[in-house]
């Protein structure tokens, strides 16, 4: 059966790329809107189902590829090109039920009959909605010029009064995580996922802020239509060295769906409820217990095959069930630009963020309410390590991650008026537990 596996990949990938191949190196990337205008042009159609699938957009191509199959229901090509995607993307039902019709016609050389059986025997050997297993390690550092947030004048409001601030401390944090995560097929167009991770995280000098935290996930990602579905719940607590333990939980959805081949949009809505876990060091955490809305929008856009931009838009309100104090409201929005080179990928974005408090915090100020204004740049940089030492990752799972942020918080009050300039290293490997 190996042997028989070995040959149907050999075959469909063989046939897929040759054509693709033939298909880049010749011609145009052919655009959805040229489709639009010619959608019963066979050849035309081909070559765009084909360029879709090696970007691996296998959603796009097997739309294409079906409605083809429609017009053209004698074309042995077609339902070849059709049956070696759906394989890939495990669709045993659509595939068995193109098996089967060809397996009617008594048009078909040996060849084609045979390779079908050989297809057919596959999914049935296949161990129906299988769980996938996928394993993440991380470890790095980061280095901070500001780790305590001090204000640029050196100074802090304390109880209405002005007082001298901390200098700012450099320090640098070591950190490692290990997730978890199983995804489990549910019929043709659903599946489940359930995530488990780990993080520690310990500074060099600030050890009040070393900590550990856990999370779980639950989600269930469905298509409907053009649209992908995701309704999730969340756990997770965080246990501080010395400051309060955390604990919260969120539930809500996201979604995105496709218009053409090179917009998408997303939105999303999460509803949080967290607490802080009150003991000796922090007799005061029960104050910072809230409940909160939260509201997303984005958009991405293809420009070329190597780079494509993102925009998001978000909005969140938080309630203190205590301290009406950190009630506050806050206004996202972020641009990114994205380059996947074929040797390393780059990203660059900035994100804005505005803070607006509903009450004064007495423990500052108790005539002045708060507002804060953050802007941040981030510059980032992931390459494999295979392609550097291919012995050392041949399968190129190994990847170095390099970053850059920048920090900027501007408000009313001298507390959180300050800068902030983050380097860092990491490394992560993902690989399927067996």
């Amino acid at each position: 059966m190996i042997i028989k596996l070995n040959k149907i990949k050999f075959v469909f990938v063989t046939i897929f790329l040759l054509v693709a191949t033939s298909v880049f190196s010749s011609e145009k990337n052919i655009t959805y809107m040229q489709i639009l205008q010619d959608p019963n042009d066979l050849d035309l159609n081909l070559k765009y189902a084909q360029q879709q699938g090696k970007m691996g957009n296998f959603k796009q191509t097997i739309s294409t590829l079906e409605r083809l199959n429609m017009l053209y229901p004698e074309n042995v090509e077609i339902k070849l090109l059709l049956l070696s995607v759906l394989v890939q993307v495990d669709s045993p039902e659509k595939a068995n039920t193109i098996i089967e019709e060809m397996k009617l016609r008594r048009d078909l050389a040996p060849e084609d009959l045979e390779t079908l059986q050989e297809i057919e025997d596959e999914l049935k050997d296949r161990k129906p909605n299988a769980w996938t297993v996928i394993a993440d390690i991380s470890a790095g550092g980061v280095q901070t010029d500001n780790v305590n947030s001090v204000s640029k004048t050196r100074l802090k409001e304390e109880s209405d009064s002005v007082v001298a601030f901390n200098s700012a401390k450099h320090d640098r944090t070591l950190s490692g995580g290990l997730g978890l995560s199983a995804t489990r097929s549910i019929g043709e167009l659903s599946s489940i996922l359930i995530n488990l991770s780990h993080t520690k995280s310990e500074q060099h000098q600030e050890t009040d802020d070393d900590y550990q935290s856990y999370g779980f996930t639950f989600a269930l990602d469905t298509s409907i239509g053009n649209q992908n579905l995701s309704p999730f719940f969340m756990l997770s607590k965080s246990d501080y060295e010395t400051d309060a333990d955390a604990f919260s939980k969120m539930w809500g959805f996201g979604g995105f769906f496709s218009v053409g081949e090179r917009n998408s949009f997303s939105y999303g809505y999460s509803y949080s409820d967290s607490k802080g876990n009150h003991n000796s060091t922090d007799p005061t955490a029960a104050e910072t217990n809230a409940v909160g809305h939260g509201f997303t929008l984005g958009h991405d856009f293809i420009l070329t095959e190597i780079i494509s931009s993102s925009l998001s838009l978000g909005y969140s309100d938080t309630d203190a069930h205590v301290d009406a104090g950190n009630d506050y409201e806050t206004y996202d929005f972020g641009f990114g630009l994205n380059f996947a080179f074929p040797w390393a990928y780059i990203a660059a974005g900035s994100a804005f963020s505005f803070n607006d408090y509903k009450k004064e915090d007495t423990t500052v100020s108790s005539n002045k309410l708060r507002s804060d204004y953050t802007s941040t740049f981030d510059l980032m940089l992931t390459k494999a390590i295979g392609d550097i030492f291919p012995r050392l990752d041949p399968n190129r799972s190994l990847f170095i991650n390099l970053s850059y942020e920048k920090l900027i918080s501007e408000a009313n009050m001298l507390n959180y008026d300050y800068v902030a300039d983050s380097f860092s290293l990491s490394f992560s490997k993902s690989f399927k537990v067996e």
